[in-house]
C-alpha cells in the first residue's frame, strides 16, 4: 500500500475463538479486502500501514503453512506470478464499442437534437452556448436526461465477474476480440478480486485503466534511478505496465481503475439509469469517479463541459474530454447503434494542444499503397505529453494552401493519439532565406515515377511491389494483429527481409523456416522459431481479417467484415463486378472501384493464389442473404435544412439504401435534396440540369425505388 498511514487504528479484532487456521484465514481475507475498500474505492484509510503490513504477512504465512486454503481471490495473490508466454485471445460476448467525437458547441448541439428527435421528442430549438454554466433551469420539460462522465486517458478494459470473484480481464482489441491479461489485472490494487454484497450470477463491468500523475512520476523516478528507460506519459506507462508478459513487473507499477459501463449481466436485473447503475458498482466496491453529474439539455451538456475544462489541469489524472451518455437504459436501447459507435453516446473532446516550433526540412515518405505524404521534420517540440519531431503535411494542396516552407516557425498540434499535424503557419516569423517545398518527380526509394490522377490530391509512386517501401508496409499491415496476426513480424525484421530479398510478397512469409530466420542480425534460435510457430498459426485466419490483410486500398475492417459477411467466399469476392460490390452493405461507387481494381491485376491474384497453394485457408460461410439495395450506384448531394430530418439522418437513410451521398455537385450527381435556405449547391445543380427534389420526394423514393423524376 502507498502512503504514510491508512488512520489511527484498526477498527476490528480477531474473532474470540478463532484458533483453526481456516477462519483465522477467512478473517485476516475480509479485513485485508475492506482496507483495500477504504483505501481505494472510499479514499477514507482506517488503518496504519504497518499494521496492513503485519495482517497480510500473517495471511502469507498461514497460507504456506496451509496450501489447501490458498485461493485465487485471496488478497495474497496480487503479487504476480510466473511469466506468460503471451496472452490469449478473448472474444467479447457483448463487442466493446469506440464512440463518436465532438469537437465542437454544435457537434453536441446536433447530438442532443437526433438524441430528441430519436426519442420521438420535440427537437430542442438552436442556441448559443449558455452563459449560465450550472443553471438547469431553463432546460425545457421534454429536455433528455443525461449522465456526464470523464473521458479517462488510460486503456479500456474487461472485467468478469462470476458469483462475485473475478475470473477474466481483457483488453478492448478490435472491438470484438481483445487479449487476456487477468493474471496482470490481479495485481492492481484497486480492482477487487471479490465484490461486496450481492453480486449477480455473471457481472461485466467495463471501464479504464490509468495511472494517476503522482504514481506517474514516482514510477519515472524508481526508473531513472534504477538506470532504465522512463515513460513518455501516464497513458503509455499504464498501457505498458498491463501488457508485461511477467506479471511480477505489472505488481511493481502503480495502475488503478474506474468502472463506466456494463458489459454482460445475469442474475440480476439491468438498472434503469446509467447512473444508477455506477452507484451500484460503488456499492460492489468497483471504484467509481466521483466526477459526474446528470445534466439535462444541451446546456447541461455545456456546462458540465466548461466546468470540467476549468479544472482540467488540477485532476490527479489525465482527461482528454468528457463523455455524454443518455441517462436512461431503455432509451439508449431504442437509440440503438449506427456503425461501430452508439447513437445515444458521444465524447466530447477537449482542443488539441498546440506549440510552435521550427520545420527544419520537407520530405517525403511512401505508404504501402504507394501514397507520397510529404512529412515535416521538426526542432524537437513537447505537444500533448510527447516529443514531436515529425509532423504530417497531408499532401502538395495542403501544403500550398498552408503556405508552408522550409525553415518557417509553424503551430504544431497534437490531440490525443492523432498524428501530428501543421495546423498554420506563423508568417511574421517567416525568414528570409524560407524555402518552398516542391513535389519530387521521382520515388525516393526505388526511383519510379510519382503520379497524380485528376481528381485526387494523393500523388502516389508507380513502382507497386517492385518498391521496397510497399512492399515493407504491405507486409507489414498484413502481419498486424487485426489482420493476420503474426505476432513478432515487426518493423527490423521485415526491413531485413525485405532488403535482403528473402520476402518480396506475403506468401514468401510461409516458406520461411527456423535457419533462415536465425541467421539473421539479432535473431536467436529461440526468437525466430516463435516467429515460425505464428506464421503457422496464422494459416486459417477468417475470412474479413484475410481480406483486411490484403491491402485493399479504401478496404478498413469495417468493409473487410462487410464484404466477408456479403459474400461468404474468397472466390465470390474476388470474382465480382463493380454492379455487385455496390450491393454490399457501405461500398460506394469509389470503393467498389477499388476492390475491383485490385482484383484485375494479375500480380494480386498471383499472390493471393500462391498463399492459397502454401496453405492458408479462410474460413468461409454461405454468403448473406441478398437485400434489395434500390438506390444502388445513386448519388445523392443534401443541401440546406430538410423540415423533420437532420442531414446525417438522411444520409443513414440513403446509404442504407445504397446510395452514395455526396459532398458536392457535379455531372456524376443524380439527385441534390434541397432544404430551406439551400444554398451554391442548389444553383449548381439547376445549372447542371441535376434532379432536384426536396424531402418528401426523398422519403418517396426510398420507399418506391429509383423512379427518377423530373429535374427542378
Amino acid at each position: 500500500m502507498t502512503g504514510n498511514t491508512r488512520g489511527a487504528q484498526a477498527q476490528s479484532s480477531a474473532p474470540v475463538g478463532a484458533s483453526d487456521a481456516a477462519t483465522r484465514v477467512q478473517w485476516l481475507r475480509d479485513e485485508l479486502d475492506r482496507y483495500s475498500y477504504e483505501y481505494y474505492v472510499l479514499d477514507a484509510p482506517t488503518v496504519p500501514d504497518a499494521e496492513y503490513d503485519a495482517l497480510f504477512s500473517e495471511l502469507q504465512a498461514l497460507e504456506t503453512e496451509h496450501p489447501e486454503l490458498l485461493t485465487d481471490d485471496s488478497p495474497t495473490q496480487r503479487v504476480g506470478g510466473a511469466p506468460l508466454a503471451a496472452f490469449d485471445a478473448v472474444r467479447h460476448r457483448m463487442p466493446m464499442l469506440s464512440l463518436n467525437n465532438g469537437f465542437e458547441d454544435d457537434d453536441v448541439v446536433n447530438f442532443d437534437r437526433r438524441c430528441a428527435q430519436g426519442l420521438g421528442r420535440p427537437a430542442p430549438a438552436a442556441e448559443e452556448a449558455p452563459q449560465d454554466l450550472f443553471s438547469q433551469a431553463d432546460a425545457s420539460a421534454g429536455a433528455v436526461e443525461y449522465a456526464a462522465e470523464l473521458k479517462f486517458d488510460g486503456l479500456a478494459m474487461s472485467l468478469r465477474y462470476e458469483h462475485g470473484k473475478l475470473v477474466q480481464a481483457a483488453t478492448r482489441g478490435d472491438g470484438e476480440t481483445g487479449e487476456d491479461v487477468t493474471v496482470n489485472v490481479r495485481t492492481i490494487k484497486a480492482i477487487p478480486l471479490k465484490l461486496r454484497g450481492q453480486a449477480p450470477e455473471v457481472l461485466e463491468v467495463r471501464g479504464e485503466v490509468f495511472m494517476y500523475r503522482a504514481d506517474f512520476d514516482k514510477l519515472n523516478e524508481r526508473q531513472a534511478e534504477a538506470g532504465e528507460k522512463t515513460f513518455v506519459n501516464p497513458r503509455n506507462a499504464a498501457a505498458g505496465s498491463l501488457r508485461q508478459l511477467d506479471p511480477r513487473i505489472t505488481a511493481k507499477r502503480p495502475l488503478s481503475f474506474f468502472a463506466y459501463g456494463l458489459g454482460e449481466l445475469q442474475g440480476a436485473d439491468r438498472p434503469v439509469t446509467h447512473s444508477v447503475m455506477l452507484d451500484g458498482f460503488a456499492q460492489l466496491g468497483l471504484p467509481v469517479c466521483t466526477e459526474r453529474k446528470v445534466v439535462k439539455g444541451v446546456q447541461g451538456l455545456l456546462g458540465f463541459y466548461r466546468e470540467i475544462g476549468a479544472r482540467r489541469d488540477q485532476l490527479p489524472y489525465d482527461i482528454d474530454g468528457v463523455v455524454y451518455k443518455v441517462n436512461a437504459l431503455a432509451e439508449q436501447e431504442q437509440l440503438g447503434f449506427v456503425s461501430r459507435a452508439p447513437r445515444f453516446a458521444l465524447a466530447h473532446k477537449f482542443p488539441a494542444q498546440e506549440m510552435t516550433t521550427v520545420v527544419e526540412d520537407i520530405e517525403v515518405q511512401v505508404g504501402r499503397t504507394g501514397a507520397i505524404t510529404p512529412v515535416a521534420r521538426l526542432a524537437p517540440v513537447f505537444v500533448g505529453g510527447v516529443t514531436v519531431t515529425n509532423a504530417t503535411l497531408h499532401n502538395e494542396d495542403e501544403i500550398r494552401r498552408k503556405d508552408v516552407h522550409i525553415g518557417d516557425t509553424v503551430i504544431v498540434r497534437r490531440a490525443g493519439d492523432v498524428i501530428p499535424e501543421v495546423a498554420a503557419v506563423v508568417l511574421e516569423r517567416r525568414p528570409a532565406d524560407a524555402r518552398a517545398f516542391v513535389m519530387p518527380t521521382a520515388c525516393p526509394v526505388c526511383g519510379s515515377h510519382i503520379e497524380k490522377l485528376e481528381g485526387e490530391v494523393i500523388a502516389r509512386c508507380t513502382g507497386g511491389l517492385i518498391c521496397a517501401a510497399q512492399r515493407k508496409q504491405a507486409l507489414l499491415h498484413f502481419a498486424q494483429r487485426r489482420a493476420m496476426d503474426i505476432e513478432g513480424l515487426g518493423d527490423k525484421l521485415v526491413e531485413q527481409l525485405v532488403d535482403q530479398g528473402i520476402v518480396r510478397t506475403p506468401a514468401d512469409l510461409y516458406k520461411l523456416g527456423v535457419m533462415k530466420l536465425a541467421a539473421l542480425d539479432r535473431m536467436a534460435d529461440k526468437s525466430a522459431a516463435n516467429i515460425v510457430t505464428a506464421i503457422e498459426n496464422s494459416r486459417a485466419p477468417v475470412l474479413n481479417r484475410f481480406i483486411f490483410a490484403l491491402g485493399i486500398r479504401h478496404v478498413g475492417e469495417s468493409t473487410a467484415k462487410d464484404l466477408a459477411k456479403h459474400f461468404g467466399k474468397l472466390q465470390a469476392v474476388m470474382d465480382a463486378d463493380e454492379a455487385a460490390l455496390l450491393e454490399v452493405n457501405d461500398v460506394g461507387p469509389v470503393v467498389a472501384q477499388s476492390i475491383a481494381n485490385f482484383f484485375a491485376e494479375e500480380h494480386n491474384r498471383q499472390v493471393i493464389e500462391d498463399l492459397l497453394a502454401s496453405g492458408v485457408t479462410p474460413s468461409e460461410s454461405e454468403p448473406a442473404a441478398r437485400v434489395p439495395a434500390p438506390l444502388a450506384g445513386k448519388t445523392f448531394v443534401l443541401t440546406g435544412t430538410l423540415p423533420t430530418l437532420s442531414r446525417e439522418d438522411a444520409k443513414e437513410r440513403l446509404e442504407a439504401a445504397g446510395a452514395k451521398v455526396a459532398g458536392s455537385v457535379s455531372k456524376k450527381t443524380d439527385y441534390v435534396v434541397a432544404g430551406a435556405e439551400a444554398g451554391s449547391k442548389l444553383e449548381k445543380a439547376q445549372a447542371l440540369g441535376v434532379a432536384v427534389i426536396d424531402e418528401d420526394g426523398m422519403l418517396a423514393l426510398l420507399a418506391a425505388g429509383a423512379e427518377q423524376p423530373d429535374a427542378g
